[in-house]
């Protein structure tokens, strides 16, 4: 029975496995060089494709963030036109009431839970500072 055990090992799917990416403890990993997703971003850089080389954990290895080279890193793509469009697009789906009020929030709603603001859920009346009003209709549309 011991030697079927021995055969189960803790697999974590995004390591390569081979040893080659060494693990960190929290606040142990050198500040010099390696940087998370969310470091590089506030240095205005991304990852540009290259696979991690480190791993940082905390909480005795259940929460880890990979580590990149900052060297290596490449600049951040501008935001188009496009990419706007489309991010408020998919926020206002997040945001807008689906009920008979149809205002926009300025925060997402429950929409899974509720399927609706809470006052068109239960009644409770909505800050006014916290949604803008229903976009005008065109007529001519129509």
């Amino acid at each position: 029975m011991a030697d079927q055990n021995r055969d189960l090992d803790d697999v974590d799917p995004h390591d390569p496995g081979d040893g080659s990416s060494p693990v960190f403890r929290w606040r142990q990993a050198g500040r010099e060089n390696l940087a998370t997703r969310r470091q590089l971003r506030d240095m205005g850089l991304r990852p540009g494709g290259q696979e991690p080389v480190a791993r940082i954990e905390c909480r005795r290895g259940r929460r880890f963030a990979w580590l990149y080279p900052i060297g290596l890193a490449k600049p951040k793509l501008p935001m188009t036109l496009a990419k706007e469009a489309a991010l408020d697009k998919a926020m206002a789906a997040r945001q807008t009431c689906p009920g008979p009020c149809g205002r926009r929030y300025f925060h997402c709603l429950p929409l899974k839970t509720l399927g609706s603001c809470l006052e068109c859920y239960d009644g409770t009346p909505a800050d006014p500072s916290t949604y803008t009003t229903p976009p005008a209709r065109h007529l001519l549309a129509a």
